[in-house]
């Protein structure tokens, strides 16, 4: 079975990984061929593990209210579609995997008239905006669509009030993210090794926010948080990890330096930038923080919880469906600065509670969060998206009357 992957960004971030990860470990009678944008280090990545890539026009398109951004969008998705409908001619696959909304959009467009399954694997929030409905609109545009998301906050999200009434038309099913557990689990050696390459010792308390520097993730109000809880414990650090990716976060990531720098404990607070690295940074913190304002999943919970690390989280929108509050993590009310600094004082103070909720995390994550688990269930789901009992046809050739339907979550 050929699939072909259609990333609409080059840089690597959540939905990113969690494609490496199908392009990895899938299965062995898959043909993959990735589209993407040589804006990033994504291709040179895929091309490292012997998949071949293809670069494809860049696609610079956002939600907004202004009439000329608008028009720049319409004319990036527009050359896109152009571009990648050549390509889809040319591979002939017998399947597409669009990773992003706006993948999904453009996929759609660009195969109209073609026999070819199109999976929108939907890996964000969309945004409360009229242009939300056109994407609705376009989706039930076309039985060939198919649309899995990562939580069922992100399937409710997506369903809106419109999809309600187009179940069969434009069905939704929910497959959690998975994560390589050979890469993340504990280890007392690797803990010690990064701690002292980063100056630390076992009696410091390290908490880290790992992610991009994008102001739904909370950096700025988790420094906030810090300088709080930072004078009643001394032998606390702050990690932060990560780096601005997308539209204006760098002044996002300049307000957050320049916040660590006014807070009276910059020497606490330290910014190690991206790393390659995230298993064993995992390992040895003490607590990771996740204090995001949206979070469609929360990748970074599970490889921290995976990893035997204690988890402090926003509790928004995907992140209830993996921590539960005491007993595998602990959960605050979003945007609530006071219970997210009661949260971090109460945790950094009590080893024993931290070492209850990592191991209790541990399990959680083996047995609901494996790479196995979540690449079966996409592989079983690429299967049902073909017509049942029927050789793979070329996407040229008319679409079939018999088309494959998927039950709603």
């Amino acid at each position: 079975m050929k699939i072909l992957f259609y990333n609409h960004t080059g840089k690597i971030s959540g939905a990113e990984r969690v494609l490496l990860m199908i392009l990895n470990e899938g299965a062995a009678d898959v043909d993959p061929v990735v589209l993407c944008p040589a804006d990033g280090r994504l291709p040179e990545v895929v091309q490292e593990r012997g998949i071949r890539a293809v670069s494809i026009n860049p696609l610079t398109a956002r939600f907004t209210w202004r009439p000329d951004l608008l028009l720049r969008y319409l004319f990036s998705f527009g050359r896109a579609i152009k571009s990648v409908r050549s390509l889809v001619l040319a591979e002939s696959p017998d399947l597409i995997h669009a990773n992003s909304i706006r993948a999904g959009l453009v996929m759609s467009a660009a195969t109209f008239g073609l026999n070819v399954p199109i999976l929108w694997h939907v890996h964000d929030l969309v945004p409360r905006h009229p242009l939300s409905s056109a994407i609705r609109l376009a989706v039930c545009a076309s039985r060939r669509n198919h649309i899995v998301a990562v939580s069922e906050a992100v399937a409710r999200r997506f369903r809106g009030k419109l999809l309600k009434w187009f179940s069969r038309r434009a069905p939704i099913v929910t497959i959690l993210n998975g994560i390589d557990l050979t890469q993340f689990h504990p280890n007392v050696e690797s803990r010690t090794e990064t701690r002292k390459a980063l100056n630390f010792d076992d009696t410091r308390s390290i908490v880290g926010i790992v992610g991009q520097l994008t102001p739904r993730k909370g950096q700025l109000e988790a420094i906030e948080a810090f300088a709080k809880v930072a004078d009643k414990i001394p032998n606390a650090e702050l990690l932060i990890v990560g780096e601005a990716l997308f539209n204006r976060d760098e002044n996002y990531s300049a307000l957050v330096v320049e916040a660590a720098r006014a807070s009276g404990f910059s020497e606490r607070i330290h910014f190690l930038g991206p790393r390659e690295d995230v298993p064993a940074l995992m390992r040895a913190l003490d607590l990771l923080l996740l204090n995001s304002h949206s979070e469609a999943f929360g990748l970074t919970v599970v490889e921290a919880m995976a990893s035997e690390t204690a988890v402090l989280c926003a509790a928004v929108d995907g992140v209830p469906e993996i921590v539960r509050h005491r007993h595998s993590g602990w959960l605050v009310t979003p945007r609530d600065a006071t219970k997210l600094a009661e949260g971090l004082g109460q945790l950094l103070q009590d080893s024993q509670l931290r070492r209850n909720l990592a191991k209790q995390g541990r399990l959680d994550a083996i047995e609901r969060f494996s790479s196995q688990r979540f690449l079966g269930e996409m592989n079983s789901l690429y299967r049902r998206l073909l017509p049942q009992g029927e050789m793979p046809q070329s996407v040229c050739q008319k679409p079939s009357l018999q088309k494959p339907q998927l039950t709603e979550n």
